[in-house]
């Protein structure tokens, strides 16, 4: 056996560390002291030999080694506690609450979720959404995982950002393709209520003059613009990853011109305060930052 192996209790505090990016925090979640886990990184860090966080005046980076072997960490706790529950039992229903906006949820992550519980088939899923993004949610939900689609911005929860977005204009597959930016001024066009701006931005890029007088629908949801779409209602603007999925999904759609950076990101929020994570909250998190990645748009 390698005897540079490390101490278990130093690998839970630098998992926690290198996702939390604070020893403060980590301290918290662990219910140790700020203290006892510089103590373990240090320590972890002296056995490996090498460097695994650079410690800056307010916050943690991991190192190109670090990253790499939190990842492997992460996985080797996650895999022990789930073999441990498969063989000893668990103490409660593993089930998992996800939050996530309403549009990401039907447009998006549900389509993919088969495939996080063909490989997590001992872990439910219980799905919720929201239409608005809000500071507390309206419902008495308490979730396990919580994604919102921003600027990052939001107070007392600490935000990670999963996606870098951009986004297109969509035509119905069944009518005409507009070969030139300037061919969808002749509409009709179709607002998103809250992102009405898009058109106007997107036209900008492209040097053309726009007026709101352009558009003919409002609807409240991305999955009701596209609906209004494929019907043959107009265009709209959506995130690329929601137009590339729903046309692979055979919902009758074409990207009609090129993709513009988007200001929003989507985020996974970590709220203040919360203990430390079940593995199977882990797990879910760990997949979410893969599929983000791997549909990046």
């Amino acid at each position: 056996m390698d005897d540079r192996l490390a101490n278990l209790t130093w690998l839970r505090s630098f998992e926690a560390a290198a996702r939390l990016l604070n020893f403060t925090e980590t301290a918290q979640e662990l219910g140790l002291t700020q203290t006892a886990v510089s103590l373990h990184i240090r320590s972890l860090e002296a056995r490996l030999g090498s460097k695994l966080f650079y410690r800056q005046a307010r916050r943690l980076e991991l190192t190109e080694i670090g990253q790499a072997y939190a990842l492997t960490v992460r996985q080797a706790l996650g895999d022990i506690a789930l073999s441990t529950t498969r063989l000893f039992g668990a103490e409660t229903a593993r089930t998992l609450t996800v939050r996530v906006p309403v549009s990401t949820s039907a447009l998006w992550l549900a389509h993919l979720l088969p495939a996080f519980a063909a490989r997590h088939p001992e872990i439910n899923i219980r799905l919720v959404s929201n239409i608005w993004t809000e500071p507390e949610p309206r419902d008495d939900v308490d979730a396990d995982v919580e994604v919102r689609l921003g600027h990052g911005d939001w107070q007392d929860v600490t935000s990670v950002r999963l996606s870098q977005e951009t986004i297109v204009p969509v035509s119905a597959a069944s009518g005409p393709r507009p070969q030139q930016v300037a061919e969808l001024l002749q509409g009709p066009l179709i607002h998103i209520l809250g992102y009405e701006d898009h058109w106007a931005r997107y036209f900008a890029a492209h040097d053309l003059p726009y007026t709101n007088e352009n558009a003919r629908f409002s609807v409240d949801t991305t999955v009701a613009a596209l609906q209004l779409v494929a019907g043959g209602g107009g265009y709209a603007t959506v995130l690329t990853r929601f137009a590339e999925l729903s046309i692979e999904r055979g919902m009758g759609l074409e990207i009609a011109g090129p993709p513009m950076p988007f200001a929003q990101s989507h985020y996974l929020i970590r709220r203040q305060g919360r203990g430390p994570l079940r593995p199977e909250v882990q797990l879910f998190e760990d997949w979410l930052m893969e599929i983000f990645a791997g549909f990046e748009g």
